[in-house]
Parts: structure tokens; C-alpha cells; sequence
């Protein structure tokens, strides 16, 4: 037990210092925020649409880019001859409405908080049931870590819980498969209102690499209705946190 304690006490305090503290210092291969800059397309240039593995990027007739929809891959840098994409460090990406995610030559919309009713309700007090519709599991992996000593949702107020009705809303991953559909609308019947839905990654909000299958749904918006956009693939923690954090107002929109 000694030992125990002794090496606890080396390994001093886990958690990192999020919304206060210092930046968080991301990995050099992060990607976040994609900017863009219409005025270096070349006339009739489509490289970076071309490239784009799931048709984020269109130029009709301005260069536009759909975060709902776009992996990180970062296919159209590597397409693009004259950088008119280029993705940032900023991991704030998390949006109140679909349309917020659709980039023209303008900011993001950053997530505002939920309305005075719900904000009552949820502000000091967040349960969610996670729901894996279909997804490849690195979404699942990463909510799993905020429930780590290094994120600590817990701290915050929002908890896991392992029933719907136990639960303020649904944490949603994947694409929403066929056979999901049924299981999705049932738990999402099943948490008592007020309710909140969250996507979580670009499958969860479009579908992403499975939009054109037949056995998806293309999100789960096309289910249930989703209050808080979180894209990614799969989003960061941090990302995640981020977003979290803005719905239920502990951080305030600071970039729009």
C-alpha cells in the first residue's frame, strides 16, 4: 500500500488544465481548422475537388468546403498547386446547426450554448448514452478518453451513463447503418425530455467515407434531431471537450 501511494504521489496531478491553463500543446500532424483562400484558385482548376475522397471540397463557382463531410486527409493540400487550402492547429470546430459547417470564405460559427431552459437543466449536470451507429471505432476510442484522468469529463458534469432513460440526451458515432436505424430511434424514444442529440465525427454528421452505401443513413441526423456538430475523423479530445463545454456554456463562442 505504501508503494502504492508513494508512486501516486510521484505521478502528481494527471489532468490537464482545460478551459484555464496554458494552450494545450497539440502533436506536430495535428489538423484542425481548414482555411481557405479563393483568390489563389486557378480558373478551371478542380485538383482539390478531385482529390477530395468524399466530395467535402466543391468550386461552384467559389471554392467551398463542407467540414461536415471532410476527413482530414488533407488530400487537396497535396493536390492543390497553389495552397489554397491549408489546415491550421485550431482544434474548435464544434457547431450548433449543419449549415455552420459549410465553409465559403468565412469564419466557423463555434458552438453556442443551449437556451436558458435547457442551460438550467443542464448546465451543472450532463448525462449522455453513447450510441456506436456503426462506426470504426476510432470515434468510440477517442469519447472513451475524455472519461480518462487526462480529460476527466467528470469534473464538468458530464457523465457516461448506460441507459437512455438515465440519460439528458445521446452521444451519437458512426454513420447510423440500416440496421442501427431501429435501435437508434428506439433509444433515443426512450430518454425522457427535455433531450439533447450530439454527433460526433464526420460519419455521425454525413455519413463520411460510407455517405454513398446503401446500408447507412447518412448520419444521424437523418434519424433523430441533432443539437451539437462535432466533426472530425476522428475528432480530437480536445475537439470534443471544446464543444462540450460550449453547449452547456462553460466556454463562450469567441470566433464566429
Amino acid at each position: 500500500m505504501i508503494k502504492t501511494l508513494l508512486a501516486r504521489a510521484h505521478q502528481g496531478h494527471g489532468t490537464m488544465a482545460f478551459p484555464e491553463g496554458e494552450p494545450p500543446v497539440l502533436p506536430e500532424r495535428f489538423r484542425g481548422l481548414p482555411l481557405l483562400d479563393a483568390a489563389k484558385c486557378v480558373e478551371g482548376c478542380r485538383a482539390c475537388a478531385d482529390a477530395c475522397p468524399t466530395q467535402a471540397i466543391s468550386i461552384d463557382p467559389t471554392l467551398k468546403l463542407d467540414m461536415g463531410r471532410c476527413i482530414f486527409c488533407a488530400e487537396c493540400t497535396s493536390a492543390c498547386p497553389e495552397g489554397a487550402i491549408t489546415y491550421t492547429k485550431d482544434y474548435r470546430l464544434a457547431t450548433r446547426t449543419r449549415e455552420a459547417l459549410l465553409m465559403e470564405g468565412k469564419g466557423l460559427e463555434l458552438a453556442s450554448e443551449l437556451d436558458r431552459k435547457l442551460h438550467k437543466l443542464f448546465g451543472r449536470s450532463l448525462k449522455l448514452r453513447v450510441v456506436s451507429a456503426g462506426d470504426c471505432n476510432a470515434c468510440s476510442a477517442d469519447v472513451n478518453a475524455l472519461g480518462t484522468i487526462g480529460w476527466d469529463i467528470g469534473r464538468f458534469g458530464i457523465q457516461y451513463v448506460a441507459s437512455p432513460r438515465h440519460a439528458d440526451g445521446l452521444l451519437i458515432t458512426g454513420p447510423v447503418t440500416s440496421n442501427m436505424r431501429l435501435a437508434l430511434q428506439k433509444t433515443y424514444d426512450a430518454v425522457p425530455d427535455p433531450k439533447i442529440v450530439i454527433a460526433i465525427g464526420v460519419c455521425a454528421i454525413s455519413g463520411g467515407l460510407f455517405a454513398t452505401h446503401e446500408e447507412q443513413c447518412g448520419g444521424a441526423g437523418a434519424v433523430v434531431p441533432v443539437d451539437l456538430y462535432i466533426p472530425g475523423c476522428p475528432p480530437h479530445p480536445l475537439t470534443m471537450l471544446d464543444g462540450l463545454l460550449r453547449l452547456i456554456g462553460r466556454i463562450q463562442s469567441d470566433r464566429g
